[in-house]
């Protein structure tokens, strides 16, 4: 099963959807704006991730920029933050059973659709 937490009105999120569609009818789509992660399900995503969570943060949105681009903060931190502030997190993110992805490039994509 394939999960994509998906932001509607991000262009990239919204290909990789359609990429899903075509690739597979067995996948969950998660609006993670509407739907938001809580610590352990976004400790969770990020294990399988392989990342930290400064890692998946979109560091060049200007919310980002204005209230936290200075801050020295622990993964637990970070987490609340990404949390509290959904459009900080990098998307779409795809997951399988074993293994999640930024598939923000199409190879990102192709990859967890053949590894379904």
């Amino acid at each position: 099963m394939i999960t994509i937490y998906h932001n509607p009105r991000c262009s990239k999120s919204r290909l990789a959807l359609e990429q899903i569609k075509k690739y597979t009818t067995e996948f969950t789509v998660v609006e993670y704006l509407t739907n938001p992660f809580t610590e352990q399900s976004l400790g969770l995503l990020l294990k399988k991730l392989g990342l930290k969570p400064q890692e998946i943060i979109r560091i060049n949105e200007v919310h980002f920029k204005e209230k936290f681009a200075w801050k020295i903060c622990t993964n637990e931190e970070w987490i609340k933050i990404l949390i509290e502030n959904p459009k900080l997190i990098q998307r779409p993110i795809v997951e399988n059973s074993s293994r999640a992805w930024i598939a923000r490039e199409t190879d990102s994509l192709n990859q967890i659709l053949g590894n379904k």
